[in-house]
């Protein structure tokens, strides 16, 4: 397999991104608001921030550029994301990339992590990060995932989830319609002629260069995809919200919104709250 340069693998990563703001026209509004969340609610220059289906790294270079002094864990269980970032951003400051499936039990283990420390020394995550990505879970995975990062997250951890969240069509059906129809008409006003290149036509093409096919094809041994779309359980909003809840998060709510692209943000409870009398 020939080796991935650092060009090449940006150039691959600008094509994602452009695919990407094809189909979220709000995708860097939307990682601003992350951004400003994380920098304003962990309360420190040098967060230690954790990536949740982190992809090739787009928000995680914006976060660092943003914030220097972070440190960002990239965390996905695809080799063609990780092999991307990786030779697109080994000289990035503060970033690494963590190749584990958020699928299986116990991922955060893998880390090397302190959590549920109380120590003002120890570095636990102050914060975890999702773009687009947590939909891909099966509601099981989902739940199983909150509750995961409610255990390694510091007190008073934030999780800030961007994404398309459905309202309950039979409990609030004209509402969830507008939510849809708003992303619905944005995308006919700046695509009228179609999109130029779909995410699957990005992967066809993916799949014929052969600095990525071998990649591509250990993407599909390891059924990275299986399940995409998780269910309409996960995509809805009420069930994350569940989730959160159930998994110990204290605060959970909408920091910024447009239709039904959301960003999700879920407070831990400070560490006098957690501890056991």
């Amino acid at each position: 397999m020939p080796e991935l340069d650092r060009d090449t693998a940006r150039d691959w990563i600008m094509r994602w991104d452009r695919q990407q703001e094809e189909s979220l026209p709000d995708r860097e509004d939307r990682f601003t608001a992350l951004i400003d969340a994380v920098e304003a609610g962990t309360e420190r220059p040098d967060p230690l921030v954790l990536d949740i289906g982190c992809g090739p790294g787009s928000l995680a270079v914006r976060l660092l550029a943003r914030l220097p002094q972070a440190t960002v864990i990239g965390i996905d269980a695809d080799p063609v994301s990780l092999a991307l970032g990786r030779a697109a951003y080994q000289d990035v400051p503060g970033l690494r990339f963590a190749d584990l499936d958020l699928r299986v039990p116990g991922w955060s283990a893998q880390l090397g992590l302190n959590p549920g420390s109380l120590n003002p020394g120890s570095r636990v995550p102050d914060v975890a990060v999702s773009t687009t990505a947590l939909h891909w879970l099966p509601e099981p995975d989902l739940r199983a995932l909150y509750a995961e990062l409610a255990s390694v997250l510091r007190p008073g951890g934030l999780l800030l989830d961007g994404d398309h969240f459905t309202l309950d069509a039979k409990e609030s059906p004209t509402l969830a319609r507008l939510d849809l129809a708003l992303r619905q008409r944005e995308d006919q006003r700046r695509f009228p002629g179609g999109h130029p290149e779909s995410w699957h036509a990005w992967w066809e093409a993916a799949a014929a260069d052969p600095a990525l096919a071998g990649h591509v094809a250990e993407r599909s041994r390891r059924r990275v995809d299986a399940g995409h779309h998780g269910g309409t359980q996960s995509t809805q909003l009420a069930t994350h919200v569940e989730a959160l809840k159930a998994a110990g998060f204290a605060e959970v709510g909408t920091l910024w919104q447009r239709g039904d692209n959301r960003l999700l943000c879920a407070v831990l409870p400070p560490a006098s709250a957690r501890q056991i009398p």
